[in-house]
């Protein structure tokens, strides 16, 4: 009997594929940021200071308003007297601000009248600075309708002087008591009223129109005070 042969072999069978992974789980759209209220809010300031400017300057003091000003800020009008009661306090920050952004630009921290040592050549110095900054519209403009609208507006005048004025004034006192503890000037003299001597004829000068302010003017101006404050004998 012939032997039986052998059963086929069986077919192999593959081996099971692995799974695919999982799909990745496509990310939540990310949440948006709530606007940064302070930025718009710094955004829409610095529009309504430039707008005031640029008012004051094309039509004048008395023809700007505060709905002009909104117009050209972009802004209602709601929101300049949220942050202002009138168009003088709007144009009172605006020129604070203007000056603050001159300092920065100018590479001064603070302002400050230098010394030396030699009293006369820092008075002159600032003088003849202020002198400039009086001659350029930028800052005559604003300066002459704050200062005019602060005669008969008694709240923004004191404003004006309490804010701006008294603070420059007071870095001359300053200065004059440096220079009388180093002997320049007299120890009996009141700083306050020394510095008017010179400040106050420049002042009267370019708000009345009285004549020419120039480098010249100031330095005399200084030459003549000097030689009443400086220590007798």
């Amino acid at each position: 009997m012939a032997p039986t042969s052998p059963p086929p072999p069986e077919p192999s069978r593959p081996s099971p594929r692995p799974s695919p992974p999982p799909a990745p789980q496509a990310a939540p759209p990310a949440a948006k940021s709530a606007p940064d209220s302070s930025r718009r809010s710094e955004k829409s300031r610095r529009a309504i200071f430039d707008a005031a400017l640029a008012l004051v300057g094309e039509v004048g003091y008395p023809r700007t308003t505060i709905e002009g000003v909104a117009a050209r800020a972009g802004v209602g009008k709601q929101t300049i007297y949220r942050w202002w009661p009138s168009k003088a306090a709007v144009l009172l920050d605006a020129f604070m601000d203007l000056a603050e952004r001159a300092a920065r630009e100018a590479g001064q921290e603070s302002y400050e009248i230098p010394d030396t040592g030699d009293l006369a050549a820092d008075l002159k110095q600032v003088l003849r600075a202020t002198v400039d900054e009086l001659l350029n519209p930028a800052f005559e403009i604003p300066s002459r309708a704050l200062a005019a609208e602060g005669l008969v507006n008694e709240p923004l005048g004191a404003e004006f002087v309490t804010k701006l004025l008294e603070p420059q004034l007071q870095l001359y006192v300053k200065r004059l008591r440096s220079a009388q503890d180093g002997g320049e000037l007299r120890p009996d003299l009141d700083p306050r009223i020394a510095l008017e001597l010179f400040v106050s004829p420049l002042a009267q000068r370019w708000l009345q129109r009285t004549g020419p302010i120039s480098y010249a003017y100031t330095d005399t101006l200084v030459d003549y005070a000097l030689y009443g404050l400086a220590p007798r004998g």
